[in-house]
């Protein structure tokens, strides 16, 4: 028995390989990349310099790895992939990681394509002129689809979220685990590095949204 685990761990390990993470100051070719994508221009509460690219790796929805990226403030960057590390470790899935510049700086574009991101230089999704927590790359948007806002009406934009709004778990699938409840261990690996979770906001949920 020990050496059917020993062999397992092994195997799992070839499978998967090891969690990987490059953090790089924004360059020239990022910068660029921001401002044709129009997630970032001049007059955003941070310079490009505050901010630090992340290349790293996660689990996806297809029993495989891919690398994402992300962008972040410099302050938080360390921390990023500390957690994404306890995420990879857990096997918690992510469909995709991509800087929200390749949608235009669209946040429902992003979100359509269920993808996870960070920094946009954008106002709060409540529809108040406030620079949200991501315009300066203190926060970020995990499974949007499986992890929708929902308005204090109860009411969600994206229609493929719909089978989402009630908040249980019902089968070991990957977008199932990709869903964050109030007492999963992603949710909890967050909350351990000071950050805050929009499930836990009120009178509306943003169940998709950690911000520090």
């Amino acid at each position: 028995m020990r050496f059917l685990m020993i062999y397992l761990t092994l195997a799992t390990l070839w499978l998967f390989g090891a969690f990987e993470a490059k953090i790089k100051p924004v360059n020239k070719y990022t910068k660029q990349r921001m401002v044709e994508g129009k997630s970032w221009r001049k007059g955003c509460p941070v310079d490009t310099s505050d901010l630090r690219y992340i290349r790293l790796k996660h689990r996806n929805f297809y029993r495989s790895e891919r690398m994402g990226e992300l962008i972040v403030h410099k302050d938080v960057a360390s921390e990023i992939v500390e957690i994404f590390h306890e995420l990879y470790d857990i096997g918690y899935p992510i469909y995709q990681m991509r800087l929200v510049s390749d949608f235009q700086g669209s946040d429902f574009r992003s979100i359509e394509a269920d993808n996870s991101s960070a920094f946009n230089c954008r106002n709060v999704s409540t529809g108040k002129k406030k620079w949200s927590k991501h315009a300066y790359g203190m926060a970020i948007d995990i499974n949007p689809i499986e992890n929708p806002f929902v308005n204090k009406r109860g009411r969600i934009m994206h229609k493929k979220s719909y089978k989402y709004k009630k908040r249980v778990h019902k089968n070991n699938a990957f977008p199932d685990k990709a869903m964050l409840l109030k007492e999963d261990a992603a949710v909890k690996i967050f909350k351990k590095h000071g950050w805050k979770w929009g499930g836990d906001f009120s009178p509306y949920k943003d169940y998709q949204h950690f911000s520090k």
